[in-house]
């Protein structure tokens, strides 16, 4: 039994952020309700492909029927929290913003996920994430020296930012529902999520130590111990020795003499240094280099390509993955709830399978849904 259960949640169709968000909430128990538009296919042609709607229901309403309006607001009526994806505004013209669902149910919680917020210059322009990434300034900490920013595709905007942090908040506002009883609006702005990730740098930068040029600094891939190294069957090496200790595991595995190298620290000469390391690397195949490392305190791990993730040893041994409904296998739910674990669930519904079963908890008759589909209401 997941921590969620009993909690259902009403997700309005979107793409990558909230049915991330939604996705999270169903992995671990909540009843997820997802409000499609009859007749518009999600971004992916099949929608059982959708791994994001895994364990999701999904009712098909037309909101711009005023019956389809009715329709969601009774279904609001017994929900315990909302996810919508528009721009602000968008709610209110549909007559189903904040303060009408709150009519209608005062524990509601409200979740509203956007680029740019529900205020500012900004609130109501169209974006993706590396637009969002960019405002947050994390886009500008992308990149190598000398070069220009690159996006880590949309992942810091989109799935971290956005939908982790707003099913985060979500969660939040359900907790504190149970002290005060009521429900409230979570303005979740993928700007503001992607700065936050960026706090720590953000306050190395207040204090002087995270130069404004990127590829300058310890952690973006100025320093040799920290980075990335190419082995000679063309794969690839992560290294991360920043302690003393680890530092010295690394020289140790690499068969370097630390006697014959500089200080670690003396930025003078990590050019040099990364230089030395890409040839040293370079020597040996990536598994080769594994075996020398595997179990040591060197701070060394393979890059792993995304189709050998789920079969590498350690991956099989904490089952991070479970199988795909119709293909390769899925990553597990996250974080690990040892007493109360989460689960993927079943296949993504294709749009409006459910919406037969969900009119009828609503108290619908067949003669009713059949008249609301014969007018494209549903379907």
């Amino acid at each position: 039994m997941g921590p969620l259960k009993g909690f259902r949640i009403i997700e309005l169709a979107g793409l990558a952020p909230v049915p991330y968000a939604g996705m999270i909430l169903a992995d671990f128990g909540a009843e997820l309700i997802r409000v499609d538009r009859p007749g518009v296919p999600g971004m992916l042609p099949d929608a059982t492909a959708d791994a994001l709607a895994r364990g999701k229901q999904s009712v098909a309403i037309n909101l711009k029927d005023p019956r389809g309006i009715e329709l969601l607001l009774k279904l609001a009526e017994n929900a315990d929290a909302l996810i919508e994806p528009f721009r602000p505004g968008v709610m209110e013209k549909l007559g189903l913003g904040p303060d009408v669902l709150d009519e209608r149910n005062p524990r509601l919680v409200y979740a509203r996920l956007t680029g740019y917020g529900q205020q500012g210059p900004y609130a109501s322009m169209a974006g993706h994430d590396i637009n969002y990434v960019a405002m947050s300034g994390v886009l500008h900490l992308l990149g190598r020296e000398n070069d220009k920013p690159e996006p880590p595709i949309n992942l810091l905007g989109d799935f971290a930012g956005g939908g982790m942090l707003c099913a985060m908040g979500v969660v939040m506002a359900l907790l504190e529902r149970e002290r005060s009883g009521k429900g409230q609006v979570i303005d979740s702005a993928m700007v503001d999520g992607a700065a936050s990730l960026a706090s720590f740098i953000f306050g190395f930068q207040a204090q002087g130590y995270w130069k404004a040029e990127r590829g300058t600094n310890l952690l973006d891939g100025a320093a040799h111990f920290y980075g990335t190294y190419e082995t000679s069957d063309k794969r690839w090496l992560s290294v991360g020795a920043i302690e003393p200790q680890f530092y010295a595991a690394l020289i140790e595995g690499m068969g370097l003499a630390a006697d014959d190298l500089p200080a670690q620290m003396d930025q003078s000469t990590w050019p040099a240094m990364k230089e030395k390391f890409a040839s040293v690397f370079g020597g040996r195949s990536r598994d080769e280099w594994c075996a020398v490392f595997d179990g040591s305190d060197a701070c060394v791990a393979p890059i792993l390509a995304i189709d050998e993730v789920a079969s590498h040893p350690h991956s099989v041994e904490r089952e991070s993955f479970v199988a795909g409904v119709s293909g390769p296998p899925v990553p597990a739910p996250s974080p690990r709830l040892l007493r109360t674990p989460g689960r993927a669930g079943s296949e993504a519904p294709a749009i409006g399978q459910h919406t037969a079963v969900i009119l009828s908890g609503l108290g619908l008759s067949e003669d009713e849904q059949e008249a609301l589909k014969a007018d494209g209401v549903v379907c």
